[in-house]
């Protein structure tokens, strides 16, 4: 199963201004990172290795079943050896983890505020923190309200990093609040990089609204419309057992600053020209 995991790499950026709000108790929640006193510079930051968001669609499309199919992919990641030997191989040893799932333009919470990962501790703190709290749910696709809140949590995080990533995985394209290609561009301009986790499961535990789109589509919209900046790529799902490992791989790479540790799944490329970015529009369902 290992081998079906499929990665795309980006397409270019250009700058564009667009912002919108994320909620102000998500916010407060997730401005200071859990870190030691000694971590701190003279000017207050935390300094890590990586500062990367991990932002889950919890849209009505995504049933319970495959909330919690997905939720557990990233908790077993996290209970993995292979994240916290990544964590090592960068020069301070050390990241920042935030995982917030969102719905529609205003609905963004923040799971687990910013946590410092430097040890296969705190690995498996975060993991089980992660494995007690409740699912939540929302209404409306909107990745680029996720990005958005992305681009305000970075901001506020109180952290200093080489790179900042965000991971959003997601099960259709933008179809609420604001067009996405604006605020993407900005998080590209900053130098952040965005990657994609297209989840194109058989529907299990519910109707799917959008299955109509496709597998294909969906993995061309991700790698068109959503992903960029340095190093960006998008790992697709399609069966529920491929979720760990596609999650797993996918953080390796993320974080991992030793390339020999990263294990490389099957790369493929698009060239279709014909996926609609300012796809906006509320379908029954999502």
């Amino acid at each position: 199963m290992d081998d079906e995991v499929q990665i795309a790499r980006s397409v270019g950026a250009r700058p564009v201004l667009r912002l919108t709000g994320v909620c102000l108790m998500s916010l407060f929640l997730a401005m200071a990172p859990q870190a030691h006193s000694t971590d701190r510079s003279q000017d207050g930051l935390v300094d890590v290795d990586l500062q990367l968001i991990l932002a889950v669609d919890v849209s009505p499309s995504m049933s319970k079943v495959e909330q919690r199919v997905q939720r557990d992919g990233y908790v077993d990641a996290f209970r993995h050896a292979d994240i916290a030997g990544a964590v090592k191989s960068g020069e301070r040893g050390r990241i920042a983890v935030l995982y917030l799932e969102w719905a529609g333009p205003n609905q963004q919470t923040v799971i687990v505020p910013w946590t410092i990962v430097q040890s296969r501790e705190d690995a498996l703190t975060l993991a089980d923190r992660l494995a007690a709290l409740s699912l939540t749910e929302g209404r409306g696709t909107s990745i680029s309200g996720a990005l958005s809140a992305a681009n305000d949590l970075f901001a506020n995080s109180g952290l200093r990093s080489p790179r900042r990533v965000v991971d959003i995985s997601g099960d259709g394209p933008n179809n609420a609040g604001a067009l996405l290609d604006p605020i993407r561009q900005v998080l590209l301009a900053e130098g952040v990089t965005i990657n994609g986790l297209p989840i194109a499961l058989p529907r299990i535990g519910g109707a799917d609204g959008f299955a109509r789109y496709g597998r294909s589509n969906l993995q061309s919209y991700f790698e068109r419309c959503v992903i960029g900046g340095p190093d960006a790529f998008a790992i697709g799902v399609t069966e529920p057992a491929m979720f760990a490992t596609a999650v797993r791989r996918k953080l390796v790479r993320e974080i991992a600053m030793n390339t020999d540790l990263v294990i490389y799944a099957t790369y493929t490329a698009r060239s279709d020209s014909t996926t609609d970015c300012n796809l906006v529009g509320q379908l029954p369902g999502r």
